[in-house]
């Protein structure tokens, strides 16, 4: 099984822990970069080889992981240049690629069967699979609803479920087909064209650990909870 990360961004909003570290790179814990974690997982999991997508810092990142080796894995790397977007560094890779891969943020903790994940893909042969976690927004203000000027519903601090996507996707090589190598590509702009192709992706519920390290507050949490759910999220690697 084949791995893609996206390792490429700057981690603006996770300064300033990343203002000389990648964000894949910042540690968690006392032992252990994200990255790190991420990759003795995919190994834990039965992946044999990943493409890391680098870009800000990317010599960082290649000088740490190497070939992979280390953690069972042949690793590869595809440098991005010029800012292509979440899936736009896949574009330029498709000759290299299988037919149906994993393609995941490099900065998510998470305890994720990433080979079920891949697996579920396959069986369903959807064009693309999201990883999905539910998510309770609280609104911490009275919602009016109106019209022409009129309020004709109000809702004190109402809560809203969302389902949110993971940054963790199974992906059919064939779904790039169409869109071109060196331009810009978001998932949203994919996932978008999908719909009104009426080929939806597939989404893959998920009711575990999820923390996508974005944010300082984000990336606190990350190491205060980490010693307890170590050996949660490292099981097997």
């Amino acid at each position: 099984m084949h791995a893609v990360i996206l390792a490429g961004g700057k981690g603006v909003r996770l300064r300033p822990y990343t203002t000389a570290l990648p964000k894949p790179l910042v540690p968690i814990g006392d032992q252990h970069a994200i990255l790190e974690i991420v990759l003795r997982q995919l190994s834990a999991a039965g992946f044999t080889r990943c493409t890391l997508a680098i870009g800000h810092l990317g010599e960082i990142i290649r000088a740490y992981v190497g070939d992979g080796s280390q953690w069972g894995m042949a690793v590869d790397y595809a440098t991005e240049d010029s800012p292509l977007g979440t899936l736009g560094p896949l574009l330029g890779l498709r000759d290299r690629l299988p037919d149906t891969f994993l393609v995941m943020n490099g900065d998510v903790l998470t305890d994720l069967d990433f080979a079920d994940v891949l697996r579920r893909h396959r069986r369903t042969a959807a064009p693309l699979t999201i990883a999905t976690y539910a998510r309770k927004v609280h609104i911490d203000f009275g919602v009016l609803t109106t019209d022409a000027s009129r309020v004709v519903a109000f809702t004190e601090k109402p809560s809203m479920d969302y389902h949110v996507s993971m940054g963790v996707y199974g992906l059919s090589r064939a779904t790039l087909d169409g869109y071109t190598a060196g331009l810009p590509l978001g998932f949203d702009e994919l996932v978008l064209d999908l719909l009104r192709g009426q080929n939806p992706p597939h989404a893959y519920e998920f009711e575990g650990y999820w923390l996508d390290i974005g944010r300082p507050d984000d990336y606190d949490r990350a190491n205060a909870e980490f010693t307890s759910r170590k050996s949660l999220l490292l099981k097997g690697a």
